[in-house]
């Protein structure tokens, strides 16, 4: 596949939010030590605080959208440097990440990727999303697992060497959600979503509901693993299956591939307590008020939220909202 035939995963309808990106990671650079002095003096610099939930600078954009503010390699803290890629302006600009205290810059505020993932471009949703996945990784694998002993970063950051060159590379743990509905088209067309146990009580009671997700298993395909965690967490069988993107979730470092399915909202639903504890079949009316907020269910008088909009989770639900 030539350049001019690579498939846009910048700002297109369809993309999950994080799932956008323009960033060319340019691996072939890693080991060039010459190149990446210049680079580092050439180039932009963007300061994750991971210690404080991985929060960077940004600004916000006359459109509404918000920024990653990036700053002059002279200027960023010191700390271990990790080359995150290349821009796709003119010049090729080498963008890089530091681990460190936030600056202090005017007109300027911290935030998650969580909390503005899906008001960045395509550009900076991808660069915060490597950012973020390689930061915590990174904060996690600051000593050896086979030795104990301590590690540095090599390879521009992505990876790490103990004393004895023992190497470790980022990993990616593969992960399945899926947004249950019941194939019925128009306002009364209903989806499944439920309340994960663990999930703490949200401001003024809020409680949120999501799609059902899990980890695929050893040996397992993602198709596989849809089925089982609907089966293990609600108790019921899938008519249909459909796949619709992917997206990473660097929270610490999952791939979440992203389904559609099926099933009758007539089975009777049998919860894991120690996964859900808590399952409605929503219709698409509902799913509209919850989106616009202050929804509060009539019946028990809590007040129901979605999932954060830079989530998968949330791209799933709207699809089905919007009917594709």
């Amino acid at each position: 596949m030539t350049d001019s035939e690579q498939p846009d995963l910048g700002e297109q309808p369809g993309t999950p939010p994080l799932a956008r990106t323009t960033l060319d990671r340019a691996a072939h650079r890693r080991k060039d030590d010459a190149w990446l002095a210049g680079a580092w003096s050439r180039g932009r610099v963007l300061v994750v605080d991971v210690a404080k939930g991985g929060r960077a600078l940004v600004a916000d954009r006359p459109d509404g959208g918000v920024a990653l503010v990036l700053v002059p390699s002279s200027e960023a803290p010191e700390a271990e440097r990790w080359f995150l890629g290349t821009d796709a302006d003119e010049a090729e600009t080498p963008l890089w990440m530091v681990d460190a205290a936030l600056p202090e810059i005017g007109d300027t505020r911290a935030s998650t990727l969580r909390e503005i993932g899906h008001l960045l471009d395509a550009r900076d949703a991808g660069l915060f999303t490597a950012a973020a996945a390689l930061g915590n990784w990174h904060a996690s694998h600051r000593f050896s697992p086979r030795s104990g002993k301590p590690t540095v970063a090599v390879e521009a950051g992505w990876a790490r060497s103990d004393d004895e060159g023992q190497l470790m590379w980022p990993r990616t743990d593969p992960a399945m959600i899926v947004l249950v509905h019941d194939g019925v088209a128009g306002p009364e067309g209903r989806c499944l979503l439920g309340h994960n146990a663990a999930w703490p009580a949200g401001a003024d009671g809020v409680r949120r509901f999501s799609c059902l997700a899990g980890y695929v298993e050893p040996g397992e395909s993602a198709e596989a693993a849809v089925i089982r965690e609907v089966r293990e967490e609600v108790g019921i069988p899938l008519l249909a299956l459909r796949y619709e993107g992917s997206q990473s979730w660097p929270y610490p470092g999952s791939l979440m591939l992203g389904f559609h399915a099926q099933a009758s909202p007539a089975e009777p639903l049998v919860l894991d307590p120690e996964e859900i504890d808590e399952a409605h079949w929503f219709t698409r009316d509902t799913i509209a008020k919850m989106i616009a907020g202050g929804y509060v269910d009539p019946e028990s008088g809590v007040p129901m939220s979605l999932p954060m909009r830079s989530s998968i989770a949330f791209y799933l639900v709207d699809r089905w909202l919007s009917g594709n």
